[in-house]
C-alpha cells in the first residue's frame, strides 16, 4: 500500500507523512521543490502539485491525503476522479474552512472518505515572530477565544484515519483541549520568553490591508478578517475528537511554543 500525500511539505502534510513514517507506511511526497522538501529518509519525493492534477502520480497509490489550499476548488474534482480512476479507495481531506467542490467530490466518490475540520491551528502564532522579536509587540484587531490545535494532531488523525478502519465518512472537528484569548496565547508566550509581550490591537481595515500587503487576495483578505472578527461557536468550544481518535489528550498550546519558542527569540 503506497499512501500519497499532497502539499507535502506544507503546515499538515508536512506531520502526516511523519506519521505515517512513524507507522511504518510507504509514503509518497508530492511537492514542488522534492530537493528541498527536508522529509524523512524512505519517503519517496515526486515533483508536482495537487492544484494542476495532470502532474499527480497516482501509481500504485491506494490512498490519499488532501489538503484544501487556495486554487484547489477549480480543479478538486478532476484530482479526486483521478485519484478514484487509479485506484485510490481511501481518501482524507483537511477542510479549507469550508465544504467546496473538493470536499463534495470525495463525499461523492465512491470510495471511504474522512474529512477533517481543524478550526485554527496553533501554528498562525508564528505570523507574530517579527514583531515579538523586533518591538515585544504584537498586532491583532480582535481579543476572542480560540482553541486552536497543534497543526501535528492533525496530521496525527489524518494519518489514523488512512491507515486504521472505522473513520469512513466521519467529519471530524478538531481543536485543542482550552480555548484561548489572543492575550492569552501572548501570555503564554510571554512566560516561556521571559519578556513582556504586549497586545496592540488595531481595526479591521488595517488587518486586512496588511493580507493585502502581503500577496493576499481581497476576497480571501476579507474572508479571513471576517472570520477572526465573527467566528462560528466551533473556533471556541473544545471537543475531544483528538483524543477519541489517537487515544491520547491533544497538544496544549504551551506545548507548541516549546517546541518553537526559538523561532521568538532574538537572534
Amino acid at each position: 500500500m503506497t499512501v500519497l500525500v499532497t502539499g507535502a511539505t506544507g503546515n499538515t502534510g508536512r506531520h502526516v507523512v511523519a506519521e505515517l513514517v512513524r507507522r511504518g507506511e510507504r509514503v509518497r511526497a508530492l511537492t514542488r521543490n522534492p530537493a528541498g522538501a527536508r522529509l524523512p529518509a524512505g519517503v519517496e519525493l515526486v515533483a508536482g502539485t495537487h492544484t494542476a492534477p495532470e502532474t499527480v502520480n497516482f501509481d500504485g497509490v491506494t490512498r490519499l491525503h488532501i489538503t484544501a489550499t487556495a486554487g484547489l476548488a477549480d480543479v478538486g474534482a478532476e484530482l479526486v476522479k483521478r485519484a478514484v480512476d487509479a485506484g485510490v479507495r481511501r481518501m482524507t481531506i483537511v477542510w479549507g474552512g469550508y465544504v467546496g467542490p473538493t470536499e463534495q467530490a470525495m463525499t461523492e466518490s465512491g470510495v471511504e472518505w474522512t474529512r477533517l475540520e481543524p478550526q485554527e491551528f496553533m501554528s498562525n502564532t508564528l505570523t507574530w515572530t517579527d514583531s515579538i522579536r523586533a518591538e515585544g509587540v504584537v498586532r491583532e484587531p480582535f481579543d476572542l477565544p480560540g482553541a486552536v490545535v497543534h497543526e501535528a494532531d492533525i496530521g496525527a488523525v489524518a494519518a489514523t484515519a488512512l491507515v486504521e478502519d472505522g473513520h469512513s465518512g466521519k467529519v471530524y472537528n478538531l481543536t485543542g483541549p482550552e480555548a484561548l484569548t489572543t492575550r492569552e496565547r501572548i501570555a503564554v508566550l510571554g512566560a516561556a520568553l521571559g519578556r513582556d509581550i504586549v497586545l496592540e490591537q488595531i481595526t479591521r481595515q488595517q488587518a486586512v490591508d496588511r493580507l493585502l500587503a502581503e500577496g493576499v487576495s481581497a476576497a480571501d483578505a476579507e474572508y479571513v478578517v471576517g472570520w477572526h472578527g465573527d467566528p462560528p461557536p466551533e473556533a471556541s468550544t473544545v471537543v475531544d475528537t483528538v483524543e477519541q481518535v489517537l487515544g491520547r489528550p491533544a497538544r496544549t498550546f504551551a506545548e507548541w511554543v516549546a517546541e518553537h519558542v526559538d523561532r521568538f527569540q532574538d537572534s
